[in-house]
């Protein structure tokens, strides 16, 4: 059996190093400051610095609401007494309603502000937390529905200030790659911490009912930590100053009484169908997270299949905590890439790596190497956030950047909807993966070369440029059309 304890503290041991090498205390140790290293001078390097802790305070605590509740909705339904079926009607729910109301809460969203979406991202959140307290399908379907609301603005409206802020403060080119790194690796670090204080405050006491309809204790606990969570998140959020979409011609449709939504979204279509870079980096992103979506699915039956009939249970905690470690790693390695060749270069890597390590999971040769391939996979995962977060904020426009990223939504959640109602086998969705993450590498080798050809993207070192990264985009015409 594979010793899962070995090969969590190797991975601890490598994020250890790597982290170290990309930190500052490394930079001091070779006698390179900010400023000798990226040109970047103390006011610089200390103006980012409070944007990014003003950042991460609130974007953490919205990601640590997510993962406190994601490991027990399945185990609360289960509880409640509700068949599969009724469970899958549930899951599925969620998702088409993060593909159906996130089409239209993204262009809302560039036009009444993100500060304003993040705090209603914690309010709809909140709410969604609160329903899980009844024994109730039709309640627990409303809350749902406000999850999936919710799960399109928490991947759309937060990404999109951070960008537009770092624009408004006119910080150069090199600090937008670093906050997304840093975003990814907190995001990992919290899913570790809000793993194990959910793990222990599920079991403080037993599922009770107060009422015959409501219940208070066991599985909710974690649900109701998320709650709190989510308090301090809006809180933090109106220390935020509020940004918007580039303004547009859309003012005319307000005259002339048409609907803002319906306008805008119309508006990010078109731009999205006529814009090939935008389409590109579209697809590219619904087949990586469509990818990441089947491997949470899966990885456990598949790890359980090579168990024999002598073997304990698999340490479930431990392997998610490698995972999340693994993740950390990919972050950390991002920022040392980063300084030395182009995003979209690095990106045409890490998804042909991503597609050998399903490979290697597909071909389910033993447990030890199949876990070692999720491994793998992994540390792209932790990779392809600050990745795609940096290529969108050169390549989607500002005006139409929350309404884009939900459009890109709607195929991730078509694919995440095929892999729940369909009975996949795991070696058959692992092989899906590693062609999924294939055709991605493909196209992104063609976004590459678009961007080489169009921005003049340098054969080595950083590809940002004052104008595709950090300043907004404000789109007249789509001068790349298909």
């Amino acid at each position: 059996m594979t010793d899962f304890t070995v090969l969590f503290y190797s991975f601890l041991v490598l994020c250890g190093g790597i982290t170290f090498r990309s930190s500052d205390y490394y930079k001091a140790a070779r006698k390179r400051n900010d400023e000798d290293r990226e040109g970047l001078s103390k006011e610089v390097v200390t103006a980012h610095n409070s944007l990014l802790k003003k950042y991460l305070f609130v974007y953490l605590l919205a990601v640590a609401s997510d993962w406190l509740q994601g490991p027990y909705v399945y185990a609360l339904y289960s509880d409640y007494g509700f068949t599969q079926h009724e469970i899958a009607q549930l899951f599925v729910a969620g998702f088409g309603s993060s593909m159906i109301f996130g089409s239209f809460v993204g262009s809302v969203a560039d036009k009444g502000g993100r500060r304003l979406f993040v705090i209603i991202f914690a309010v709809v959140y909140l709410a969604s937390c609160m329903t899980k307290h009844f024994k109730n399908y039709n309640v627990l379907m409303l809350g749902r529905l406000l999850g999936g609301v919710a799960t399109s603005l928490l991947f759309s409206v937060f990404e999109a200030w951070l960008i537009k802020a770092h624009a408004d403060a006119e910080l150069p080119k090199q600090c937008l790659p670093k906050s997304f790194s840093w975003a990814a690796f907190g995001n990992s670090g919290i899913a570790i911490a809000a793993g194990l204080v959910a793990n222990k405050m599920a079991h403080v006491s037993p599922m009770e009912p107060v009422t015959e309809l409501i219940y208070k204790g066991g599985f909710l606990a974690p649900f109701d930590i998320a709650a709190v969570a989510l308090v301090f998140c809006a809180i933090g959020a109106l220390s935020w100053e509020e940004n918007y979409g580039d303004s547009d011609d859309n003012n005319g449709d307000h005259a002339k009484g048409k609907s803002v939504w319906h306008s805008a979204l119309k508006d990010a279509l078109t731009t999205t169908i006529r814009n090939r870079d935008i389409t590109l980096c579209g697809v590219i992103s619904s087949f990586f997270e469509g990818s990441m979506y089947i491997f949470v699915f899966m990885w456990t039956p598949l790890l359980k299949s090579f168990l024999k009939e002598d073997d304990d249970e698999l340490p479930f905690g431990m392997i998610f905590a490698t995972f999340m470690v693994c993740c950390m790693t990919g972050s950390s390695l991002f920022s040392i890439l980063v300084e030395k060749f182009p995003v979209e270069k690095i990106g045409i890597v890490v998804f042909g790596v991503a597609g050998i390590g399903m490979a290697i999971v597909a071909l389910e040769i033993n447990g030890t190497i199949s876990y070692l391939g999720m491994n793998l996979f992994e540390m792209c995962v932790g990779l392809y956030f600050p990745i795609m977060g940096t290529m969108k904020g050169g390549i989607v426009p500002e005006n139409k950047r929350v309404a884009i990223y939900n459009l890109y939504r709607i195929p991730l959640n078509l694919i995440v909807l095929f892999s729940l109602l369909t009975d996949l086998t795991p070696r058959f969705s692992f092989a899906l993966n590693a062609t999924m993450l294939s055709v991605a590498t493909i196209l992104q080798v063609v976004l590459t070369k678009r961007r080489v050809e169009s921005k003049g993207i340098q054969e080595s070192g950083p590809q940002f440029s004052e104008e595709n990264i950090i300043k907004p985009l404000v789109e007249t015409e789509c001068t790349q059309t298909v």
